[in-house]
């Protein structure tokens, strides 16, 4: 019998024996359904490498703003894309590292707080590692497959390989040709949000998805914030589903995900966006800012 298997085939059957080996060792479980409060505290700790993904869709605000509350420190914050709730994040002095590609309030302009904190080392100093997009895509995948690194070609005319040690030029065994290599990301949680999650720990996701399935699957333990629990997923066109059986805990958190938008449930909230500028221009007014979300 001919078995045909596309790319992604490849990579996920990869990714199947990785977990396959996992599980024989640690036993197979299915995803907890717990409050957001109890999700972080027992996920996300002090020192962690925690990835809050969405990309421009479906971000996981509520859950940093849990983080906040709850007043972890040192993190290595690992994001494609970093908007707000990283800007938040920051400026409360939960971040030592950020690892990311392109930082800013998306149609506003930059995070004054992560600002802040490069320019000034305000409230802490925090180190940054950058990579393109690209980048950090391939390097989830490597993460989620099992593998040490990815290989893609970019950073080409670039210096940011002479600044970044998860970045390597290599040679192909096959052609010669030089290629760059970026080391895998395994972050200790991800935390996504979703549309959906039915009772046995299923997540549905559909929209742009960005990089939040390989996120999971590239780190230890995950938390899938989501909109809705129902008793059964319903087939939605090029959605993602996420077994229960590769996330740790699922919360039922409706617009968890606001200011940014969640298809079929609410818009973006650009007055949100456009308020936060202000707001984290002045470490005062951030102050004020930050108690009433701690105090919430």
């Amino acid at each position: 019998m001919l078995v045909i298997i596309d790319a992604h085939g490849v990579w996920f059957l990869g990714w199947l024996l990785n977990y396959c080996s996992y599980s024989a060792q640690t036993g197979s479980r299915m995803a907890e359904l717990v409050s957001l409060a109890e999700g972080v505290a027992e996920l996300v700790h002090d020192g962690d490498a925690v990835a809050l993904e969405g990309f421009t869709h479906l971000i996981p605000v509520a859950a940093g703003q849990e983080i906040i509350r709850q007043g972890r420190r040192d993190l290595t914050l690992i994001r494609m894309t970093p908007d707000i709730v990283y800007d938040q994040l920051i400026g409360a002095g939960c971040a030592a590292r950020l690892v990311f590609s392109w930082g800013g309030n998306p149609g506003v302009g930059s995070l004054h707080r992560f600002r802040d904190a490069v320019e000034n080392a305000w409230p802490r100093p925090i180190e940054i590692e950058e990579h393109s997009h690209a980048g950090m895509a391939n390097r989830y995948v490597a993460g989620a497959s099992g593998l040490p690194f990815a290989v893609l070609r970019g950073y080409v005319g670039t210096d940011i390989a002479k600044h970044t040690k998860t970045i390597a030029t290599i040679t192909c065994p096959f052609t010669g040709e030089a290629l760059t290599a970026v080391a895998a990301l395994n972050p200790d949680v991800a935390v996504i949000h979703a549309q959906r999650a039915d009772r046995r720990g299923n997540v549905q996701l559909w929209g742009i998805t960005g990089v939040q399935k390989e996120a999971v699957l590239a780190a230890s333990r995950s938390l899938v914030t989501v909109e809705e629990l129902v008793d059964e997923l319903e087939p939605q066109p090029g959605a993602v589903v996420l077994p229960g059986w590769v996330v740790t805990a699922v919360a039922h958190v409706p617009r968890g995900a606001h200011p940014s938008y969640a298809q079929g449930y609410y818009d973006r909230d650009n007055d949100y966006y456009q308020s936060w500028d202000p707001i984290s221009r002045d470490r005062e007014t951030f102050g004020r800012w930050l108690d009433e979300v701690t105090a919430a």
